[in-house]
């Protein structure tokens, strides 16, 4: 679906993690290795392979123990397969606050920074990837190479003289990659990412579970959806000094996974201001008040990104802002972000269902800087919550 190498002479990971160049369809292989020219079958190891765009087939000798992630879905992830202890270093350590937003409300599910790395400042440090010497680099090298300082060549020596890389980036909005990487990428749905990471960390069980969760709950959302043409117009779009930047809601890629399924209006589909089209481009307070959205979803309000109380005070307080049909209707919602692995689509489609469809799904609290995610009885739950913590947990 659509939801590299020098050497040394020293010895590293790259000894137990080997890289497999050959491209093929994703699968976890098992097999033996051992010395092709010794009768001896008793030290033979169990390998496994898994494939994926723009890497490739990666041969794994033993499950990786130390993880970098750098992107904030690649964390979820671990989370969501209980590889949280793996975990040594990520590209923006304020990312994790706007998980923990999501996990406080799993029983047992938990997530700090203390003890990790940020990989990012004012660039990437390459010698910070020898520091730390993980098993695996959850990062996309394609997008690796877009870095200040980076080229393929660098991406090529990590790879050898470290750990490989394993990671797709471009899946969020089915952006082109890098020119080098164009031919051959391909696109991953939110959930098959999910699986290929699972898989990395031979954890096929419990995403097979978690993934059932996430089908039952998409399926309970689309079998309650209004008739189309009573469904609201919806605005998704960030606010940052006067202008209003807008996205779409319904285009390609696992950053709309959570507002895609809604089958509501686009406010914006017809513009050429939108994030994909024009990044730069945004409309004013006039501007969004002649579209008029039903409703106004904020991405990225949840977390530190942006202040979301100052945020509401000023639209709502501007004179051409309190005119607008969302504020009017108290339905102006800070909104969460297109960096989502399982667990924060599980929240953000729920999220999002009582945002859109108070009717049908139960009304969404009002949210204030540093709530946790509500904590909403068993009857207002729509999906099991107690299940999901359970099956991260290994309890189920």
């Amino acid at each position: 679906m659509s939801d590299d190498i020098t050497t040394t002479d020293a010895l590293t990971r790259r000894d137990t993690i080997k890289y497999g160049g050959a491209v093929a369809t994703g699968s976890l292989l098992a097999g033996c290795v051992g010395d092709g020219d010794s009768e001896d079958t008793d030290t033979e190891t169990t390998s496994y392979s898994v494939t994926m765009s723009p890497v490739g087939e990666v041969t794994f000798e033993e499950v990786p123990t130390n993880v970098m992630a750098y992107s904030p879905q690649y964390v979820d992830m671990l989370v969501a397969f209980d590889r949280t202890e793996s975990l040594t270093s990520v590209g923006f350590t304020d990312d994790l606050v706007d998980l923990q937003y999501f996990y406080d409300a799993l029983d047992g599910v938990s997530l700090s920074a203390d003890g990790l790395t940020q990989m990012f400042d004012e660039g990437m440090d390459k010698e910070l990837f020898y520091e730390l010497n993980n098993d695996v680099h959850l990062m996309d090298p394609a997008w690796v190479t877009t870095f200040d300082g980076w080229g393929q060549d660098d991406v090529e020596e990590i790879e050898a003289n470290v750990g490989p890389w394993f990671a797709n980036r471009y899946s969020r909005q089915h952006a082109q990659p890098p020119e080098a990487y164009r031919d051959d990428y391909q696109y991953y749905t939110l959930w098959e990412l999910s699986g290929k990471v699972a898989d990395v960390f031979q954890e096929r069980d419990r995403f097979e579970a978690l993934e059932a969760e996430y089908q039952k709950l998409y399926g309970h959302i689309r079998a309650n959806l209004p008739p189309r043409d009573e469904r609201p117009s919806v605005g998704l779009l960030s606010y940052w000094d006067g202008s209003f930047y807008p996205y779409k809601i319904s285009g390609p890629g696992f950053g709309k996974a959570h507002t895609r399924p809604m089958g509501a209006q686009d406010a914006f589909a017809d513009s050429n201001k939108t994030y994909a089209e024009n990044y730069d481009a945004a409309y004013d307070f006039e501007g969004l008040l002649e579209i008029d959205p039903d409703v106004i979803l904020h991405i990225f309000a949840i977390g530190p990104w942006y202040d979301w109380d100052e945020i509401r005070e000023t639209v709502s307080d501007d004179p051409v802002g309190r005119e607008l049909t969302a504020i009017q209707d108290d339905r102006f919602y800070a909104s969460g972000g297109s960096f989502q692995g399982p667990i924060k689509n599980l929240f953000q489609l729920e999220m999002t269902a009582k945002q859109l469809y108070p009717e049908q799904f139960g009304e969404w609290p009002r949210y204030e800087e540093g709530d946790s995610y509500p904590d909403f009885d068993e009857d207002e739950q729509l999906f099991d919550h107690q299940r999901v913590a359970a099956i991260i947990n290994g309890e189920r």
